[in-house]
């Protein structure tokens, strides 16, 4: 999060390379790390010549609050049966976990440790009751197990079946999919591992502020850059 896209993009450029404790997962993502970084791509018209493809539905019902509340409880109905939930839930506890335990100074060595934290401080939990729910069923979980295994094997097929296709489609030739809000941020992009960028939009009618989300291929960081970077803010 940051205040302009110049900043996320400086950001970006200083977390991103391999890194030999994460080696399975930083050796793939840094191949598509462009030479020179990526503050090269802060370019005003490079928006120009992009083919952007906008998802009306259902984003675009989302305005009202009583969609709003049935769409997330149907997002949660589906990460539920795919397999989405259950290994977001395994990855938490096992990294979360080995991340505490390097800390040099605290009490709080393990997710346990956070939730027994909460318990015993409740006028200090700032966690929603959902949000302490999570943590719980995390909690409960024994790693990566075959169940996991098999729910990643689901949600990468759904990725490649659905989300790439469409980006692939030799009629579409997209460079990056649009939707307000931040649900395909959310589901889609985040099933699948694709990058995605947010920016500001406006504000709704009860002055709850609004965003468009950007969302492409792997390695298509440079393209979501240049098409956020050249949007009026």
């Amino acid at each position: 999060m940051a205040r302009t896209v110049a900043d996320a993009v400086h950001l970006l450029d200083a977390i991103v390379g391999f890194d030999p404790r994460d080696s399975e997962a930083t050796s793939e993502a840094a191949r598509f790390i462009p030479d020179g970084g990526y503050r090269q791509f802060l370019n005003g018209y490079g928006i120009m010549g992009k083919r952007l493809g906008v998802i009306r539905r259902p984003f675009f019902d989302m305005m009202n609050r009583f969609i709003v509340s049935a769409f997330e409880n149907h997002l949660d109905l589906l990460r539920s049966y795919s397999g989405e939930l259950m290994l977001l839930q395994a990855e938490f506890k096992s990294s979360l976990n080995q991340y505490l335990k390097e800390l040099r100074i605290s009490s709080v060595r393990s997710l346990a440790d956070i939730i027994e934290f909460n318990q015993m401080n409740p006028e200090l939990e700032k966690l929603e009751e959902y949000g302490q729910h999570i943590l719980i069923e995390s909690e409960k979980t024994n790693g990566i197990g075959e169940k996991e295994r098999k729910a990643a094997e689901y949600l990468e097929k759904l990725s490649v079946d659905g989300f790439e296709k469409v980006m692939k489609e030799k009629e579409q030739k997209l460079d990056a999919l649009e939707a307000p809000g931040i649900s395909l941020a959310m589901t889609v992009l985040a099933i699948g591992g694709y990058p995605g960028i947010s920016v500001p939009a406006g504000y709704q009618s009860n002055g709850m502020p609004c965003g468009i989300c950007f969302g492409g291929l792997k390695g298509s960081e440079p393209k979501l850059i240049e098409v956020a970077y050249a949007l009026p803010g």
